[in-house]
């Protein structure tokens, strides 16, 4: 017989997003349920690098978003135990050559407009702020709100400190509704769970939950690898990428793409990212993906090419069509909402969203206009 429990919200999703829903929503005084069919952190979240960015965002609603829930991270790095890594390390952009500056700068500029501390770094104060970086170039960004955290763990800390329930191991089999269509709560393998509000929080299986509330989301897995090399002293003190990589963020191509962003750990392994390709949820490796990351990370930082690379690992990234996450509720079916779609910054919005979903919930004032993020309009 299943069992049954009756929250205020149930969540589906146990990553971080879903997490930071949870730990929100419970702060706005509601009773949460959250429910996945594998572990806490067990789907795009665990394959992350943790990466909490505004430096790849161009002036808009994403980079809005991403600037509350840095402001949001800050806040939690004091609340949460220091096993969630917090490291406000700044990201360091880097051009090769006086035409990719320039259009670095004007990105640059335009974010400024929005809140961004953009710091322009000749050839001499690059090698100042990372003396193992390659010579030769023309010059780069320094942008010191850039951070990350260990993503497993910041899952489960803001899981913890929500005190919601938490049902791992159980796959959500139907979004229950009443006659009129409404939410009711859902059925999982294990129990039903009544609530008035299901939040739709499964990253790249959003649209398959979507469609069991009997609506539809086009999310697409984006499939990403990471290289994770020895442990090192830390040759790698920010995040450091090439300008391309900004390109391949807002990229909506399917082919193979790959930029280099490189970045010690607290720990000492170098990680190496990031790749992308819409393949489907194929997990097979791709030699041709590490490569060309090795190739990619070396040119960045020569003195990587004597080190060795001890493991690789990847995931998919939950895409939308036009790289905005969908939050917020679903006016085709009262009760749901969703949160999902965030591609790889899921991570880095993870705050902000669990901000909009619970002031969606609650009837309070949106900590910023959510128009953009609605589910509906694609």
């Amino acid at each position: 017989m299943l069992k049954r429990h009756s929250p205020d919200v149930v969540i589906i999703g146990a990553g971080v997003v879903g997490a930071a829903c949870a730990y929100y929503a419970a702060r706005a005084g509601l009773s949460v349920a959250v429910v996945d069919r594998g572990p806490v952190a067990g789907g795009t979240t665990g394959a992350g690098e943790g990466n909490l960015l505004v430096s790849d965002k161009e002036a808009g609603p994403e980079l809005d978003l991403a600037l509350l829930s840095a402001s949001l991270w800050r806040q939690l790095a004091e609340l949460l135990p220091a096993s969630v890594e917090y490291e406000a390390k700044g990201g360091l952009v880097v051009a090769p050559d006086a035409a990719s500056l320039t259009a670095l700068r004007a990105f640059a500029g335009a974010q400024r407009t929005a809140g961004v501390d953009a710091v322009e770094a000749g050839p001499d104060e690059l090698a100042a702020l990372e003396p193992h970086l390659a010579p030769g170039l023309a010059g780069g960004f320094r942008y010191p709100q850039d951070a990350q955290v260990q993503p497993a763990q910041a899952a489960a800390r803001l899981l913890a400190a929500s005190g919601a329930r938490v049902y791992t191991g159980e796959e959500v089999t139907a979004v229950l509704r009443d006659r009129a269509g409404a939410v009711r709560g859902v059925r999982t393998t294990g129990r039903e769970l009544a609530a008035p509000a299901v939040v739709n929080a499964a990253g790249t299986w959003g649209g398959a939950v979507a469609a069991l509330a009997g609506t539809a989301l086009p999310v697409l897995p984006r499939r990403g690898f990471v290289l994770v090399t020895e442990p090192l002293p830390r040759v790698v003190r920010h995040k450091v990428y090439a300008a391309d990589y900004i390109a391949d963020v807002a990229s909506g191509s399917a082919a193979l793409q790959s930029s280099a962003v490189v970045e010690g750990t607290p720990a000492g392994p170098v990680l190496i990212g990031a790749t992308r390709e819409r393949v489907g949820f194929d997990r097979s490796p791709s030699t041709e993906a590490l490569r060309r990351l090795a190739a990619q990370a070396t040119a960045l930082f020569p003195v990587l090419a004597q080190v060795r690379a001890i493991r690789a690992y990847h995931g998919f990234r939950p895409y939308l069509p036009d790289h905005l996450p969908a939050i917020g509720p679903d006016p085709r079916v009262p009760g749901l909402l969703h949160a999902c779609g965030h591609e790889g910054a899921g991570i880095g919005l993870a705050p902000a969203t669990g901000a909009l979903i619970a002031a969606a919930l609650t009837g309070a004032e949106p900590p910023l206009p959510p128009g953009p993020f609605r589910p509906d309009r694609f």
